[in-house]
């Protein structure tokens, strides 16, 4: 016979001169001289096994040969020739004898749930630290073929980006799911349902963990009962669901999502994209119009004050301007954080003593806090406050009250006190605005107080009984003093005749809560920008300060800024006088008293003369009356109003989250910090439609302890048992390798 050829096909490896092997779709073909001879999977290692040591035993190779070719150990080829030359090929597929004995570390239980993780997508070593079981023993019980993985299709961000881009040719980018949509739009199905696929690195994606906090606090409240249901794409629990990640995510208006990804963020909804903002401005239309959103609001607010009634007895009053730039002549208001006069909005806020918010009062005119805290603010509270002492209660005690507000120097009114204690047993609580003389130190005691955030502090107090303010609107109060390390002495006033000095100290030097959550919540949820551009007429019997008023208003307080300029120099002229032997210094010192005299007998003059003619000038006026020149339309409320309310649930389901890591972080801050991290951080979506889960498992943080920290909270989450809204799913949270 003629010697064959030695020919090696084009992209086989060679592993003799004339022995080759070539690996195709997972298929290893063996080739001499060109020639194919066998074939096996790539799986099936006991045709390799036989193969191999019959090549080497049939000399058509050498040991060495099939070790380099396919980087296997010396003792498994001799292992295997030997096995061949025994028995011959039953020794490779003979099965053993007798019955496999079970195993007692991985139960049909456990291989249930590893085939179960396995195909959702976690890693062996995730599945091995979950069932408590050795990374080796599930490895080879894989090998063995007793776990069988059916994997599911799974995307990562770069395949998504594909697929969302594709789309962009047809009807829009990132619209996947067009039928439906098509089926939407010609009104075949009300709403889109949130169907989840399996997802790597969504971006984002740690956002998920807010939602219990969310549902908590009242993202979902009442919802359908208030705004009813769209027709159409995306649901109102979709748009609602959108806003609080956004609020969470700090994406502070709807124009900021034009640089998101569609995409990703239709992923954490369930959906194929989010709204783009057209659209989105429309559904915010329709769920503000018709006082819907003012009357989800007012539900929120009995919501959180029944949930925590503790809370709800001591409430915090402050106003906050949202500054204005546009082009509308809107009135000015003082920003006491800009020591300005500049155009903007009055908002009045009502927290708790934890700085967290019930409901903001707005006022296109600012009519002062008194007229907003008699007509909108205590009307409603009286309402909505649970657990209010009933008449009888309040006969048989006359000195207890049903609630406490507390607010800065601007509330402060003896007249505005003694009216909310007898109309309706409402106590008020502020700084005293003329504390007069200081009081002797003997008067004050060291006492140990608990703050509002369980701190143990220690003041210096002391407490008199006294009257304030003068004829019809006198009233007897208790004046609580607080004693610095300065010698500094802080007055409280307060109708709360019932409590202890040292509650009333501690509730009123909480307020602090209250402007640190103004400062938190522009800085982060930007309360102060614009949520629509819309604007409104004003009615016309709208009573707005007169601008001459406010012209003489400013000369007044001019004058009196510069009378008291001079009436200070000549009283240290007249203290501090120059000796007559000095004659030069001595005629200069009365020249200037002299100047001095006059021009303080001028201002005094022109004082009296401006508090004169702003006596005849009304203060308030009607919008009506307005110059053509100065009319102005108010910025539509109703659309700030449903956003700022999401912004609030947001902001309490941040600080719910935050409350439960304070511990391990230390303070509430660095809490936050850690929190808001977590938001923006990837994570992978592994749904389970037959187990009704859907698995968040988030991608790790930059330090260890701070994933340690993450786990405690995901734990909590776990046992939370929330369901995905509008699905079955329940979630399941975790961290990669845990």
């Amino acid at each position: 016979m003629d010697e064959l050829l030695p020919l090696i096909p084009h992209g086989a490896s060679k592993i003799t001169e004339k022995l080759s092997v070539i690996c195709e779709n997972g298929q290893w073909s063996y080739m001499y001289c060109g020639l194919p001879i066998c074939s096996h999977h790539d799986s099936d290692r006991r045709y390799f096994r036989l193969i191999s040591s019959s090549l080497v035993l049939n000399g058509v190779c050498r040991n060495v040969d099939i070790q380099k070719a396919f980087n296997v150990s010396k003792s498994s080829v001799i292992r295997s020739c030997k096995k061949f030359a025994a028995k011959g090929s039953d020794a490779f597929f003979k099965e053993k004898r007798g019955v496999r004995r079970k195993g007692k570390v991985l139960t049909e239980e456990k291989i249930g749930c590893a085939e179960e993780l396995l195909s959702a997508g976690f890693n062996r070593r995730e599945v091995a630290d979950k069932l408590g079981i050795k990374y080796d023993t599930l490895n080879k019980a894989v090998q063995d073929k007793r776990i069988n993985i059916v994997l599911c299709s799974c995307t990562d961000k770069s395949a998504r980006s594909q697929t969302d881009d594709r789309a962009g040719d047809g009807m829009g980018v990132a619209c996947t799911r067009a039928p439906e949509r098509i089926l939407a739009a010609f009104g075949f199905i009300n709403v889109a349902k949130s169907r989840f696929e399996r997802c790597n690195d969504v971006s984002n994606g740690g956002v998920l963990t807010a939602l219990p906090a969310l549902a908590v606090n009242g993202l979902y409240h009442n919802a359908n009962e208030c705004f009813g249901e769209f027709n159409g794409y995306y649901s109102v629990t979709h748009i609602m669901t959108l806003l609080g990640f956004m609020a969470l995510c700090r994406i502070k208006t709807v124009e900021k999502l034009r640089w998101q990804s569609p995409g990703e963020w239709g992923k954490l909804m369930g959906l194929d994209r989010i709204p783009e903002v057209k659209c989105l401005r429309e559904k915010l239309s329709a769920l503000s119009g018709d006082g819907k959103a003012e009357k989800w609001g007012e539900l929120l607010t009995r919501k959180w004050m029944n949930d925590y009634p503790e809370l709800s007895g001591a409430l915090y009053i402050d106003g906050h301007v949202r500054l204005y730039s546009g082009k509308e002549k809107l009135p000015k208001q003082y920003v006491s954080r800009e020591r300005l006069c500049l155009r903007g909005v009055m908002d009045f806020w009502v927290n708790d003593m934890l700085g967290q918010p019930f409901f903001v009062v707005r006022t296109a005119v600012n009519p002062g806090m008194l007229e907003v805290l008699r007509n909108d603010i205590v009307p409603r509270l009286l309402k909505e406050i649970p657990n209010q002492p009933t008449p009888e209660m309040l006969d048989e005690n006359p000195a207890l009250h049903r609630f406490i507000m507390i607010f800065d120097r601007e509330g402060y009114s003896p007249a505005f006190f003694k009216e909310m204690w007898e109309q309706h047993h409402v106590a008020c609580m502020t700084y005293h605005k003329y504390p007069g003389d200081d009081w002797a130190e003997a008067e004050f005691e060291d006492v140990s107080v608990q703050l509002v955030n369980g701190e143990i502090s220690t003041m210096k107090l002391a407490e008199r009984g006294s009257y304030i303010g003068s004829g019809k609107d006198k009233i007897w109060v208790r004046e609580v003093r607080k004693l610095t390390k300065s010698g500094h002495q802080t007055s409280i006033v307060s109708t709360a005749y019932t409590l202890l000095n040292t509650v009333i100290a501690v509730l009123m030097f909480a307020r602090w809560c209250q402007e640190n959550f103004f400062n938190y919540m522009m800085q982060h949820f930007a309360i102060d920008l614009l949520s629509d551009y819309a604007k409104e007429t004003l009615p016309d019997t709208s009573k707005v300060v007169s601008a001459k008023w406010r012209a003489l208003e400013k000369k007044i307080n001019s004058q009196n800024g510069k009378l008291k300029s001079r009436k200070s120099r000549f009283a240290d002229f007249t203290l501090n006088p120059t000796l007559e032997n000095d004659q030069r210094h001595y005629l200069e010192w009365i020249k200037t008293k002299t100047d001095l005299a006059e021009e303080i007998a001028i201002l005094e003059n022109e004082l009296t003369t401006f508090k004169a003619e702003r006596a005849t000038i009304d203060k308030y006026i009607n919008v009506a009356d307005l110059p053509e020149d100065e009319i102005f339309k108010q910025l539509a409320p109703s659309k700030k109003h449903l956003v700022d309310t999401v912004k609030m649930i947001a902001y309490r389901a941040e600080t719910a989250m935050a409350n439960l890591l304070v511990e391990q972080c230390g303070t509430l801050e660095q809490a936050r910090a850690l929190i808001r991290d977590v938001f923006v951080s990837e994570a992978d979506l592994i749904p389970d439609e037959e187990g009704q889960i859907l698995t968040v498992r988030l991608h790790n943080l930059s330090t260890h302890a701070l994933g340690q920290k993450l786990d405690d909270l995901l734990l909590i989450l776990n046992e939370a048992e929330m369901k995905y809204p509008d699905t079955n799913l329940t979630l399941r949270y975790h961290r990669i390798g845990k």
